[in-house]
């Protein structure tokens, strides 16, 4: 099967194109015919290192959208979400010429007004994380004990937001301080509330699958019902899934994401700019079957590309 790269959705209003993600207006069905709905339609396309690769995953969208799909409904009782429907069937009829794009991989949502903060939960010492520690034995300005090693489980999770970057640029931590100033004190003290609660669901469903929800981030939006969750909702894009049977802090852990392709990446010596390399058969296969080994062991159900 071919890497689905971009989407056309002939006179379907398109708003943006995303590093994964191209989102789309479209008219609403129903009582809210007056209004316009959103179209998020996750394609095949796969970033490392603040850029879009040259060479797509084949079916990752699908995967992507059906692991959100699981989480929005095994969190309903936590948060509302964003979700109108993700039958194709169920799409007004202007879409139907282009179900065959949209099969798997697609949601309806509600318009919602976005919060400018990325929600990022950390219950274990990685990454950025670790590098910090190692100066200052902090995360993100919250003080940690000492003796701690790459892949400790933190004594509690941490909420550390960030700016939300732009396609080729980083995202920024921010201090809970600034998040209140940027949004009040009232929803940044929710959205904290709802990320550190859906984490922790999160990962005791992850820990009856033998995985560790190392870290993972969250989007969240306004409508008139209140506070949604939104966007994609913990994927191996947005998350870091580690093997727990075979956990040991002190060093890298093998992640459920796209690890293959940063390793190709860092080992052909890239220079990290554009324009960004192709891929490789075997990494491509490689990073596809990790994805859908993310898919099955956290749902329990196969999925046929």
């Amino acid at each position: 099967m071919a890497a689905l790269l971009t989407t056309n959705l002939g006179a379907t209003r398109l708003l943006g194109r995303g590093k994964v993600r191209d989102l789309y207006a479209v008219p609403c069905a129903g009582p809210s015919a007056d209004q316009e709905a959103l179209l998020l339609v996750a394609t095949d396309r796969i970033s490392a290192f603040d850029h879009v690769l040259a060479t797509g995953i084949p079916g990752k969208g699908r995967i992507l959208t059906q692991i959100s799909l699981f989480w929005f409904d095994l969190l309903a009782s936590l948060v509302p979400n964003h979700l109108i429907t993700a039958e194709v069937s169920e799409f007004p009829a202007s879409l139907q010429p282009y179900a065959s794009q949209l099969e798997g991989r697609s949601m309806l949502v509600k318009q919602t007004k976005m919060f400018p903060v990325e929600c990022v939960v950390r219950g274990y010492l990685t990454g950025s994380g670790w590098k910090e520690y190692q100066a200052s034995s902090s995360v993100c300005g919250i003080p940690l004990p000492g003796g701690l090693l790459d892949g400790s489980r933190l004594p509690e999770p941490l909420y550390t937001p960030s700016t939300k970057g732009e396609v080729g640029t980083h995202d920024e931590n921010i201090s809970y301080a600034a998040t209140e100033a940027a949004i009040g004190a009232a929803d940044a003290a929710e959205l904290k509330r709802l990320t550190l609660a859906i984490y922790q669901k999160a990962a005791a469903h992850a820990e009856s699958r033998g995985l560790i929800l190392a870290d993972t981030k969250f989007e969240f939006g306004r409508t008139s019902e209140g506070i949604i969750l939104a966007d994609e909702v913990l994927t191996p894009d947005s998350s870091r899934f580690w093997e727990a049977a075979s956990w040991k802090p002190g060093g890298a852990q093998p992640s459920f994401d796209k690890q293959f392709v940063r390793d190709y990446l860092e080992a052909i010596h890239w220079n990290k700019q554009a324009p960004a390399p192709e891929l490789p058969a075997e990494v491509v296969e490689r990073t596809q079957a990790k994805y859908l080994e993310a898919f099955r062991r956290l749902t329990g159900r196969d999925l046929n590309l």
